[in-house]
């Protein structure tokens, strides 16, 4: 009579007859990592959410990177790299996969989001540094923030005095926090033109200030 032990070996499935398990479905990120650079820009010139998702991860990083090594502050490299990826999905259809690498194409437009970042700086500096030379409001005072330095300089009769187009360029760059390219695109003036009147009225805008005495406080 066979053991217990033989009678539950002979009973039991033998390793041979078991099915094979089934092999393991790579998830996203892993297939992602075994496509190479021109497959996901494929996907991303085609229009699909996953080719952007896809690119998003791949180079994401990259251009967050760049943008915080040249603006010094991580939420100014996050808006950076939100803008870099939207300006390339609106534009995906001028790159031509194999004429230039895809994480080429996204630096030379970081490179501009990160250009145009810097000239919107040196702009709030610029009015900063106007506004200095008007005395702050004797009641309802805010604290200097670019908003507030709107209302005391560009509300004003000095502005007035400025040619329609100073004034325009002024507001522009002021209120709608256009660069100098894109007031260029706006008003259908070549770029030099918008750049001498941005140039001319903040002088004249300083002299005149000067000249009326309003950076003098009152005894």
């Amino acid at each position: 009579m066979p053991s217990t032990h033989s009678a539950r070996r002979t009973l039991g499935p033998r390793v041979a007859d078991q099915p094979p398990a089934p092999p393991r479905r790579a998830g996203p990120e892993q297939a992602e990592a075994q496509q190479s650079d021109e497959d996901i820009a494929r996907g991303f010139v085609s229009g699909g959410e996953d080719g952007l998702a896809a690119a998003f991860r791949r180079w994401g990083p990259l251009v967050h990177a760049l943008g915080r090594r040249a603006l010094g502050d991580a939420r100014e490299a996050e808006d950076i790299t939100q803008q870099v990826f939207l300006a390339a999905w609106r534009a995906r259809t001028t790159y031509a996969v194999g004429r230039g690498t895809f994480p080429g194409w996204l630096i030379g437009i970081t490179r501009h989001k990160i250009a145009d970042a810097l000239a919107a700086r040196t702009r709030r500096a610029d009015l900063v540094a106007l506004a200095a030379t008007v005395p702050p409001a004797r009641e309802n005072r805010r604290a200097d923030h670019p908003e507030a330095v709107l209302d005391r300089v560009m509300i004003g009769h000095e502005v007035s005095r400025l040619s329609p187009a100073q004034r325009r360029v002024l507001r522009l760059a002021f209120y709608d926090d256009l660069t100098q390219p894109q007031i260029a695109v706006v008003t259908g003036w070549p770029l030099g033109t918008v750049k001498s009147h941005a140039r001319r009225g903040l002088e004249q805008l300083r002299r005149q200030l000067r000249e009326s005495g309003a950076g003098e406080t009152p005894g």
